[in-house]
């Protein structure tokens, strides 16, 4: 099996995001799109269980969720602002979790100012019908097993520095501002049981 790189040149123009600060991103990505392919082969060539198809076994997972993170992230994002209807079942479970959602909101956006570089995730948990905020210290460490990640915010440097140097706090509003609420909803809809 080959993974295939998405095009998200539809993004670039993005309020808020250069188009260097994109392309670059892109660039990157592409590049965990490649090394996912690559650790595959290589598990496929390699005897299993010897020490090198261990490290490359573990490897495939950083990889991995590199490229399925980015692909989550660029998704959520979109050209023009959105809002999530209050009314929306998505909206209901966030002012249940937070009080409201603006509240969820904030809590995300303080979750994703936390000194450290990693991912701020949505997460829906779809046994207990909840909803959390998830940091991910790197692409493999910190998932909530079971949970379904709804949005999904890079806060590695990579992400901002070119636009933002190290304001970590404006790169946020921007990203808030470029929510495609429409795709978490539907991430939503498809999570529940």
């Amino acid at each position: 099996m080959t993974y295939q790189e998405q095009n998200f040149t539809h993004l670039l123009g993005t309020p808020g995001f250069s188009d260097k600060l994109l392309t670059t991103h892109f660039g990157l990505y592409s590049g965990y799109v490649k090394n996912t392919n690559k650790a595959l082969e290589l598990l496929q060539s390699l005897a299993a269980g010897t020490p090198e198809w261990s490290e490359v076994k573990r490897r495939f997972g950083w990889e991995f969720n590199g490229m399925r993170l980015h692909e989550l992230y660029f998704e959520n994002l979109g050209k023009k602002k959105t809002t999530l209807g209050e009314h929306t079942s998505l909206s209901k479970l966030m002012v249940e979790a937070f009080g409201s959602a603006q509240k969820c909101q904030d809590a995300f956006v303080t979750t994703g100012k936390m000194r450290g570089i990693g991912w701020v995730i949505m997460a829906y948990d779809s046994v207990a019908k909840k909803i959390f905020h998830v940091w991910i210290n790197e692409h493999d460490v910190g998932h909530l097993a079971g949970t379904v990640p709804l949005l999904v915010l890079d806060v590695f440097e990579h992400a901002f520095i070119t636009d933002y140097n190290m304001d970590r706090a404006a790169y946020i509003t921007a990203f808030i501002n470029a929510i495609d609420w429409d795709v978490v909803q539907k991430r939503f809809e498809k999570a529940k049981p």
